[in-house]
């Protein structure tokens, strides 16, 4: 497949915001507007601690590796891994400066505790998606750890998961390239969102923008 720098590539971690609400993915990716609020500025410092600049160490027949930029070409997106284990296998791939072949494993740092959503996995399931296109291999299982719980969950990386993920981010690459921002969905999680004051919830469920900016005009 040919790859055009033209092309946009969308960020990887914008699946977990398009899956909570795609109003929020719309807000953060295509119109590029961000507030903070106290469970973003957890999980920055949560990432902060993990993601060292791509930096690589070795343990016995472990190699981890640190803060690993990916991309697909075939799904046009990109981003990084907080964490890629290799573990020695004959049967994995080779690294660069490390004698062995390894198999690869994703891991992926969360702040709170495991979801009743898909979000996180699929998250997961697409760096596992961008590792196999970059490492031509297969990669079955991942692993989600939460900072709440402290433990990390073994997360099989199925081919239904992984379809999902194409069929999320050809959505999420729709709405793109149209520059199209969704109406609002509310819900109880609509209180977490650190894009209450922009988003307007409440509002925008009550009346139309058009009916809000005539009634503005006419006071």
């Amino acid at each position: 497949m040919e790859y055009n720098e033209d092309e946009h590539y969308l960020l990887l971690s914008g699946i977990q915001h398009f899956q909570f609400c795609k109003r929020q993915w719309a807000f953060i990716h295509i119109e590029q507007q961000w507030e903070e609020n106290v469970r973003t500025v957890e999980g920055e410092h949560l990432h902060r601690n993990v993601d060292q600049p791509f930096t690589k160490e070795k343990r016995g027949d472990k190699v981890i590796v640190r803060a690993m930029p990916v991309k697909s070409e075939n799904l046009k997106i990109t981003g990084v891994c907080d964490v890629v284990e290799f573990i020695r296998n004959d049967n994995g791939v080779e690294i660069s400066g490390v004698e062995g072949r390894y198999l690869a494993y994703p891991v992926e740092y969360k702040r709170g505790k495991p979801k009743t959503g898909d979000e996180d996995v699929l998250q997961l399931a697409a760096q596992a998606i961008c590792l196999e296109e970059m490492l031509l291999c297969d990669i079955d299982k991942g692993y989600l750890f939460y900072n709440e719980i402290k433990h990390r969950v073994e997360v099989p990386l199925t081919e239904t998961i992984k379809q999902k993920v194409s069929l999320v981010v050809a959505e999420m690459q729709e709405f793109y390239s149209g520059r199209h921002t969704p109406k609002v969905k509310t819900g109880a999680f609509c209180r977490s969102c650190s894009l209450q004051n922009i988003c307007l919830p409440e509002l925008m469920n009550k009346r139309t923008v058009k009916s809000y900016v005539e009634g503005k005009i006419k006071e």
